[in-house]
């Protein structure tokens, strides 16, 4: 059991930062930034081991989304002193969409001709739809959540097949989470409209 431990240690270490992140994203907590930045950096590590190259190249753009994320946050701060929350606006669907096509399908590509990817496709969808969810995530669309809760159902079968037992059952505790943080966040906005109109908007 200790070796396997010693082993697997990123993949653990992973889960928990992992998953304190989407916690404390679900509360509005601005925490939710350093604890992602750390987890990536592990993921850098694991995804790469197993051939998970779109996923390694997805935690490094998580990071730079992490900052600028941790930045908006601070900026969009409610009356109770968490993060304001927003509705997606429906041009942004839209846009968003079509980003997703595109993306998927160019990633695919990259990933068929240029690396040893056994699992082009799902990395690619996985990975499009991780950017779209983190880019929703950081302007506070409440929206998000279902987002990332489509692509977390992905990921589980994804890292399942890939061997990453530890990360799949991660996953499956993000759903949880993610549940919880659209239940958190839906009724947010009415509150803080009330009490600091400005707040919703910034």
């Amino acid at each position: 059991m200790l070796d396997w431990l010693a082993v697997h240690w990123t993949e653990v270490f992973g889960f928990v930062t992992g998953a304190l992140c989407v916690l404390f994203a679900a509360r509005r907590n601005i925490w939710t930034f350093p604890l992602g930045l750390a987890s990536n950096v592990v993921f850098i590590v694991v995804f790469f081991e197993f051939a998970l190259y779109a996923d390694a190249g997805l935690q490094v753009v998580y990071i730079v989304l992490g900052i600028t994320g941790w930045i908006g946050w601070t900026r969009g701060r409610a009356a109770d002193n968490r993060a304001a929350t927003r509705r997606t606006p429906l041009r942004a669907v839209v846009v968003l969409a079509i980003i997703g096509v595109v993306g998927i399908a160019a990633l695919t590509a990259l990933l068929v001709n240029y690396t040893d990817s056994t699992t082009a496709l799902p990395d690619a969808g996985t990975t499009v739809g991780s950017l779209i969810a983190q880019y929703m995530l950081n302007r506070r669309w409440i929206e998000s959540w279902f987002v990332w809760i489509t692509v977390d159902v992905a990921y589980i079968g994804l890292y399942a097949y890939k061997g990453l037992y530890i990360t799949a059952v991660l996953y499956v505790l993000f759903i949880a989470l993610c549940v919880y943080g659209y239940r958190t966040w839906r009724v947010a906005p009415h509150v803080e409209a009330a009490k600091n109109p400005e707040a919703v908007s910034a």
